[in-house]
């Protein structure tokens, strides 16, 4: 079995003369090839190396995406330390809880920004050693000894590779599949965040994965703007192009990804549901604001599309003849024009991932010709537990479980995996490892759900949000927040129900689309707050619950609502570094809301 140092060593060699990575700084994009990736990556090792880094250490990343993050990356796995992620929303009470926790010798810090939360915790990470700077920019007047610039460690390391050319190839042909190469930290939504340790062998197999399922190659383009601290992120932009050749290309940033999409025009591309969501939001605000002729060829072609989707779907991924035809003249009328301004007019893998997706949103994209293949799986099996395949779509499916992993229902409907990608444990956490893997290997996902006779997976909720009403009656939130933030006006929902009488929920507004829903019928606003108190707002939200109501039974409509008066915020205990919502924190934050949603009946 292979090591990932030495599948990167094989990749850099093969395609030495092919693009490995592209990163957008300053407006410009700069290429590297493989051939120079792997040169960089030596350096970057053998210089941790020189620093004291040594088989079995820690070194963590606290970085946006770029290239410098896979090449600490893979420079420390190559010499034997295991990396670890560090989200650059995370504040420094976080920093530090992961520092110490992980025992990290040495920190790679991206800027300013990141190297001000190490050190005003380092001194109390007992183990932290040094702290490698990525941009030195606005450090001209830090003295403090741990910090070192990246082009320092570069410099140690091709000195290093210099006095000894077979070093780092050594190294590399060191590596075990027992080794643990990563400590992927979960998101913490309902406590502080747990290492998950994979080993050399969980992605080897991921490696085997990545070749077997997405038949890329050298010429395709993936865009890399997750923060790689996230496994979803890892299997795109790490294991994906290390296995075909495929490049990674970096986007600005997250809130510039849209403009990047258009830059990149990638092939293959993970949207999680935010980004889909947004980009539907966006298009039904450009509709909105169109004229006339534009309006009804979007609304014309629209509705043929939703035809056009079923077709695709039953022909197993194809517009069988006359639909092809019909798709050809929506292609040059709507979808082509739509998909070049989405930057997806090349794009023939589309994914989402990392969260659940509502159907609906699914199906709008299926319409416009971006057809969006559901993927499950989380940090404990190396991010892939199931996929839609490409001829196989069933919405309302996360598709079916990838080659190699096996599945069974729990009686209490928890989803159990085996396989090669299940991770080894988490990192000084016996008690979790052994609550989270059975004595025979199985791993509870902590999700809910099934598996039909045609072996498509099917995900209810998580099993510790699954509420339970006073009268007795089961309720899956995530089912109904999904149909909810379907809505262009709806960003956040979050259901409340667990021992109440009744459904309620607390909305968070889509800041643009609903301004801009405003400005159109002449309602003065202000700030967000004042922006979602305006009664007709609240109204038209409204409007989004009934609708929702319709298709739900009796027990799990929403009764009642409250806006949430400001935008939810990582920095502020409402988030995750993955955006995800901490409910309980959420209700705890404003149960004035939610008393008044229940009031005397509570």
């Amino acid at each position: 079995m292979t090591t990932l140092p030495a599948s990167l060593r094989e990749r850099c060699r093969s395609s030495a003369g092919h693009v490995a990575t592209r990163e957008k700084r300053l407006g410009i994009w700069r290429e590297r090839t493989w051939g120079e990736l792997f040169g960089d990556v030596r350096a970057f090792g053998l210089g941790l190396r020189a620093l004291g880094v040594e088989p079995g250490d820690r070194v963590a990343i606290h970085s946006e995406d770029r290239p410098e993050w896979l090449i600490a990356e893979y420079g420390a796995i190559a010499i034997g330390a295991a990396s670890v992620g560090i989200y650059p929303t995370n504040p420094a009470a976080e920093v530090e809880y992961l520092l110490s926790h992980s025992g990290a010798r040495v920190l790679v810090a991206e800027d300013q920004e990141q190297v001000d939360k190490a050190l005003a915790v380092a001194d109390r990470c007992g183990d932290l050693r040094h702290i490698v700077v990525i941009d030195p920019r606005g450090l001209r007047g830090y003295r403090d000894e741990r910090l070192i610039p990246w082009g320092d460690v570069d410099r140690l390391g091709r000195e290093a590779a210099e006095r000894d050319p077979a070093l780092f190839d050594r190294s590399i042909d060191e590596r075990t599949p027992d080794e643990v190469a990563m400590i992927v930290y979960t998101s913490g939504t309902t406590g502080p965040p747990k290492g998950a340790m994979l080993t050399e062998a969980n992605l080897a197999a991921s490696l085997a994965l990545s070749r077997g399922v997405w038949g890329a190659g050298p010429d395709d383009r993936v865009c890399s703007y997750l923060p790689l601290c996230h496994v979803a992120e890892k299997v795109f932009s790490v294991f994906l192009p290390l296995a075909s050749g495929a490049s990674a290309n970096f986007a600005e940033s997250i809130d510039t990804v849209t403009s990047d999409l258009r830059d990149v025009e990638p092939t293959i591309f993970l949207g999680v549901p935010r980004i889909w969501e947004k980009m539907a939001a966006g298009i039904q605000i450009r509709m909105q604001d169109a004229d006339p002729l534009k309006r009804l060829t979007y609304r014309v072609w629209l509705g043929i599309g939703r035809r056009l989707a079923r077709e695709w779907i039953s022909a197993g991924g194809r517009y069988p003849f006359p639909w092809s035809v019909v798709h050809g003249a929506g292609w040059l009328c709507l979808y082509g024009p739509l998909q070049r301004k989405l930057g997806l007019a090349r794009c023939r893998i589309a994914v989402s991932g990392a969260a659940p997706i509502a159907p609906d949103l699914l199906r709008f994209f299926h319409a416009i010709g971006v057809h969006i293949r559901e993927a499950w799986g989380q940090t404990e099996c190396c991010g892939a537990a199931s996929l839609t395949p490409a001829d196989d779509v069933l919405i309302g499916s996360v598709g079916r479980l990838v080659p190699g992993m096996e599945a069974r229902i729990a009686e209490d409907g928890e989803i159990l995996l085996r396989g090669p990608l299940v991770f080894r444990g988490y990192f000084r956490d016996d008690e979790a490892t052994r609550r989270a893997i059975g004595p025979d290997g199985w791993l509870h996902t902590g999700d809910v759900g099934r598996i039909d006779e045609h072996g498509h997976v099917h995900i209810t909720d998580r099993k510790k949000d699954i509420m339970v009403t006073a009268g007795g009656k089961n309720i899956a939130p995530s089912l109904i927040e999904n149909m909810l933030k379907s809505s262009p006006y709806i960003r956040e929902a979050v259901v409340i129900a667990d021992r109440r009488s009744y459904v309620t929920a607390l909305i968070g507004i889509e800041r643009d689309p609903v301004a801009d829903w405003a400005i159109r019928r002449e309602i003065p606003f202000t700030t967000y707050r004042d922006l979602s108190e305006r009664p007709e707002v609240v109204e038209l939200i409204a409007d989004e619950v009934r609708r929702v109501n319709r298709d739900l039974a009796s027990v799990e409509q929403i009764k009642r609502f409250r806006l949430i008066p400001k935008e939810l915020d990582h920095e502020d205990g409402e988030l995750t570094a993955t955006q995800k919502v901490k409910r309980l924190a959420l209700q705890e934050r404003f149960r004035d809301l939610v008393e008044g949603l229940y009031g005397a009946a509570g």
